[in-house]
């Protein structure tokens, strides 16, 4: 199976890469900045040579947009728009110009897409949800945010591809133990003590277990390797990509404390939560807005998933950092054993 990934470089890239080439499947990354022999050049926004790749292929992975963990400046978020936008329209025009364009076409989305989950409210799937942008009492610029996402899923739909079933991924946060994603900023302040309630701790969490991530958009691509001898319902359309089991922010920072070992994590206050979002150059949207959300879609066509409850889910990632941690620890001992002394002086 051969399939295309624009914007795969990102950690959620990565890891799809990882799993497509480790089952023996052929994986084209594009991206702005190619550095490895699967790796094809392109600009998110124009037609060019990129665009072969996708003649023949059997699907296409679009994670292609600009990170929300930024500043929400006036300029980033029309750079998250433009990013987002742009890239879904010129891979639309590529699918429709192809000779034997790919079988389907998943775009990456965002449960961000749903309304803020008010206390009492119901979760959200793809069929009774509440899509955001009118709740009262939220931040202003949050609508932002849903415009985003809607405008995203306009462009794939708008594109004229009928050989192309069409899949718009309202993706929760995916756990994954390498570096640099949301788990590992999350670990780090539980293991600085900081691992607390925000704002109360009653906004909903969503999120998905990166093994299921990958074996969910397996399942939606077909590819029976993907989840464990399931094929897909020919579905199309919205789909949510999030583990059955969201809960409040206090559980779901509880859960993670007990799974590492920690047995304090200060609370924070709002005004708290936006001062930190500013250290670190991000947005305290990410930590207020409440995300209920359910994978409605993915259940009814019979998809299982494997980590379906944090409290597992956060046990499994923490065993993982500390299997790599004690890898790299390793390492460097071997490193430092087989470097000549004259060196370490």
């Amino acid at each position: 199976m051969k399939v295309v990934i624009p914007g795969g470089t990102g950690q959620v890239g990565t890891i799809l890469t990882r799993s497509l080439e480790a089952d023996g499947h052929q994986v084209v990354v594009l991206t702005r900045c190619p550095a490895h022999p699967r790796e094809t050049a392109w600009d998110g926004r124009t037609l060019g040579p990129w665009a072969e790749a996708l003649d023949g292929a059997d699907a296409v992975v679009n994670l292609a947009g600009r990170s929300v963990s930024c500043r929400y400046t006036p300029a980033n978020l029309a750079e998250m728009m433009a990013s987002r936008v742009d890239s879904a329209r010129v891979v639309g025009q590529a699918i429709a110009a192809a000779a034997r364009p790919p079988r389907v076409w998943l775009q990456m989305s965002t449960a961000t897409v749903y309304a803020h989950a008010a206390a009492g409210a119901a979760p959200n799937d793809e069929t009774h949800g509440v899509l955001g942008g009118t709740e009262p009492d939220v931040p202003g610029y949050w609508e932002f945010s849903v415009r985003i996402a809607r405008s995203w899923e306009r462009e794939q739909e708008l594109a004229v591809t009928p050989l192309t079933r069409k899949v718009a991924l309202r993706s929760a946060m995916v756990m994954s133990p390498d570096r640099g994603g949301v788990f590992d900023v999350l670990l780090g302040l539980t293991r600085l003590g900081l691992g607390g309630a925000v704002a109360g701790g009653g906004q909903y969490v969503s999120w998905i277990h990166d093994v299921d991530f990958v074996r969910a958009v397996r399942f939606l691509i077909g590819d029976e390797g993907g989840a464990k001898g399931e094929s897909d319902a020919a579905l199309s359309g919205p789909v949510n990509l999030a583990a059955p089991g969201p809960l409040p922010q206090r559980e779901f920072m509880r859960a993670l404390r007990q799974a590492w070992g920690t047995p304090v994590g200060l609370p924070a206050t709002r005004q708290m939560a936006r001062l930190s979002a500013l250290a670190l150059r991000s947005d305290a949207e990410l930590l207020l807005k409440s995300r209920r959300v359910v994978p409605g879609r993915l259940r009814d066509a019979g998809f299982a998933f494997e980590h379906d409850q944090w409290h597992d889910a956060a046990a499994d990632l923490v065993h993982r950092v500390r299997c790599r941690q004690g890898g790299e620890r390793r390492g460097e001992a071997l490193r430092s054993v087989l470097t000549p002394a004259w060196l370490h002086g």
